[in-house]
């Protein structure tokens, strides 16, 4: 195990380093925009172009970028959207907003899903699944900001129940907050039950038909009880990691849902970086996404030799 984690970590360090590196080169690729002669701060923001190597070679530009991050995570300033301002003091200051956002969406959609699936599951080749199954691919293909319009529209317009954006402040974790937060939640969430739904329905379903099942109901247990004590355990084992995988896809949907909703979280800092081509924030917020991914497939993969012990990490067979 301790050597199967090592050389994925190694493996995700270089990853994470050709994306850094594609990444750097594609925003590197457009041309800085020109400042207007009287503009106050065009001698700062040149200096500060010229010592980050914006006249050499990418390359080279790459590797006084990676000098700086790894040696004093240094990150640069702004030179346009926080004139001056140090990135990393930016990126700290919009995180909070979208880990809550966040949180709360991937621990409302956890229980529904879950639960969908499972009543899916032994409701199977009945009415109530082809319902829930055809209403899960549904919600599946459409996009996070389709629900967002529909629920300002429905929800925030027609009913009232919740305000357009959200609210200002940082008491993240108060009731006018969190009823501000709901309808960006609730964007996020449709997609995330949904998956959750199939995943489990289709485990579980599964499972369900399995011999070992066969043996519990032989030795008297009730269907109920076979399911509780054996099906769901082994149905864990693959819905459990999927937790981490979803709040990735939930933190890519939060992109275009933290603008729409106007959260002062990451996503909506990116969206402004890459409109305003102010390529230090650019770089941290793209590889703070990165390094999410590449650090949840580990925990996926480690994960499930602690939850089913018949898994070998890193056998060869």
């Amino acid at each position: 195990m301790f050597k199967y984690a090592v050389q994925r970590i190694l493996y995700m360090l270089l990853v994470f380093l050709i994306i850094t590196a594609i990444c750097f080169t594609l925003i590197r690729l457009l041309p800085p925009e020109e400042l207007p002669p009287e503009d106050i701060h065009r001698v700062v923001v040149e200096a500060r172009r010229e010592a980050a190597g914006y006249n050499k070679p990418i390359p080279v530009q790459f590797g006084i970028f990676l000098r700086d991050v790894v040696t004093r995570f240094d990150w640069g300033v702004s030179d346009k959207l926080y004139f001056g301002q140090e990135v990393a003091d930016i990126f700290m200051d919009k995180l909070p907003a979208s880990m809550v956002v966040n949180f709360y969406s991937i621990i409302l959609s956890i229980p529904f899903g879950i639960a969908l699936g499972i009543f899916a599951a032994l409701k199977k080749n009945t009415w109530i699944d082809y319902t829930i199954s055809t209403a899960t691919m549904v919600v599946i293909s459409v996009p996070s900001f389709v629900y967002a319009f529909l629920i300002q529209y429905v929800l925030c317009y027609k009913l009232g129940w919740f305000p357009f954006l959200m609210k200002a402040g940082t008491d993240w974790f108060s009731w006018p907050m969190f009823v501000s937060m709901m309808p960006a939640i609730l964007s996020l969430s449709f997609g995330v039950i949904a998956g959750f739904t199939r995943t489990t329905r289709a485990e579980l379903t599964e499972v369900l038909t399995s011999e070992f099942m066969l043996l519990a109901r032989t030795k008297g247990l009730t269907k109920a009880q076979a399911t509780v004590r054996h099906a769901m355990r082994n149905c864990m084992v693959v819905v459990l990691p999927a937790i981490f995988g979803e709040f990735i896809g939930i933190l890519g949907g939060s992109l275009i849902i933290e603008k729409i909703f106007s959260i002062p979280g990451v996503g909506g800092l990116t969206i402004n970086a890459i409109n305003g081509r102010d390529y230090p924030i650019f770089m941290m917020t793209t590889c703070f996404y990165v390094a999410i991914g590449l650090v949840a497939g580990i925990v996926v993969d480690i994960s499930y030799g602690f939850i089913d012990p018949r898994i070998r990490m890193g056998s060869k067979k």
